[in-house]
């Protein structure tokens, strides 16, 4: 499912139009991006929550050339599923 299929879902499961839709799916995605971006953790319940992760630097290899080089470290955004999600897939 690509985000104008889940968009149409969104707008046939609230009643709602397509573009009210889209608006609220991107409003969403908009404020999980800033919690996650100010260190804050996206909790929904039933569904599940994101988090943000420290990577720490690390040595790696150049897969073309072989060469010794430093990954830097890093956030990366995390994602952890909850029971009713975990329960509706199986």
């Amino acid at each position: 499912m690509n985000k104008s299929e889940l968009v149409d879902a969104i707008a046939t499961s609230a009643d709602i139009s397509k573009a009210a839709a889209g608006r609220a799916l991107d409003g969403a995605i908009e404020a999980i991006k800033n919690a996650l971006k100010n260190g804050e953790e996206v909790s929904l319940v039933g569904f599940g929550a994101f988090t943000v992760d420290e990577r720490a630097a690390r040595a790696g290899r150049n897969p073309s050339t072989g060469e010794a080089i430093t990954i830097k470290a890093a956030k990366v955004p995390k994602f952890r599923a909850g029971k009713g999600l975990k329960d509706a897939v199986n």
